[in-house]
């Protein structure tokens, strides 16, 4: 599939598919969710207020298994950047229940390093992209309601309201989800970070249907309020990989 499945458009799909939630277009993303294999390269772009763009070559391997959803993202630094910036491993494990780990890799490291959950909310190489983006866990929260059917621009809309439980790791104090009814797609997420009124905004851009599957070719993050912007951007991929546990052994992370 030439412009893959953005990541977070996957993802939400993805997370979608054991949320308790009355019927809606998430029941038609729980058949998604179940056969997430894909693939896909691209950059994470960050914006500066002033227009500059620094641009980290992005990899991205997911797989569905049984009861859990692995993510494993590699980034590279910016053409030109210097030597004191190094590239990352990520390993995401999204479980239901509050169970989800992240770990992380840098070159050198003799072994991964599991992020504590007060640093899910860090920038990805300072870009607007926390590590706890790349989860995507919000719709396994215990709290889930369709708030109402919406518009969004031109598409019919499910706004899904989720929040977290006591188990749920998570900085995030809600999220809601503008979700396509047609096509059970998310077109635009906001994101409030718990115990204040910063609100993270990501639309989605290009959406379309290939290979039987839905995806997005960017994800546009932007802070309420606030300028600049970060972007993702994917230039190929595959939804049907046919990735396997050795994809995603925690070993392999500090292969560099």
């Amino acid at each position: 599939m030439k412009r893959a499945a953005a990541l977070l458009a996957v993802l939400c799909s993805a997370a979608s598919a054991l949320a308790a939630t009355p019927p809606s277009a998430l029941a038609a993303a729980r058949q998604t969710a179940q056969k997430a294999d894909f693939r896909a390269s691209g950059h994470l772009v960050r914006v500066d207020p002033s227009g500059a763009r620094s641009s980290y070559p992005i990899t991205v391997k997911a797989h569905w298994f049984p009861g859990v959803l692995r993510v494993l993202v590699e980034l590279a630094p910016p053409s030109g950047a210097p030597k004191t910036t190094p590239p990352l491993h990520v390993l995401l494990e999204l479980h239901p229940g509050g169970a989800s780990s992240i770990r992380i890799a840098h070159p050198g490291d003799a072994a991964p390093t599991v992020l504590p959950v007060d640093q899910w909310s860090s920038g990805v190489a300072g870009t607007g992209f926390s590590y706890e983006d790349f989860l995507e866990g919000q719709l396994f929260w215990s709290g889930q309601s369709v708030t109402e059917h919406v518009k969004y621009g031109a598409r019919d809309c499910d706004l899904v309201k989720s929040t977290p439980g006591p188990a749920d790791k998570t900085h995030l104090g809600e999220v809601r989800t503008w979700l396509d009814r047609g096509i059970a797609f998310p077109v635009y997420v906001e994101k409030t970070v718990k115990g204040s009124a910063e609100v993270k905004e990501y639309t989605y851009f290009g959406l379309r249907h290939d290979g039987g599957v839905w995806s997005a070719s960017q994800v546009e993050e932007k802070n309420h309020g606030q300028p600049g912007s970060t972007l993702l951007i994917i230039d190929r991929g595959s939804a049907k990989a046919n990735l396997g546990p050795a994809d995603f052994n925690p070993d392999r992370l500090t292969h560099f």
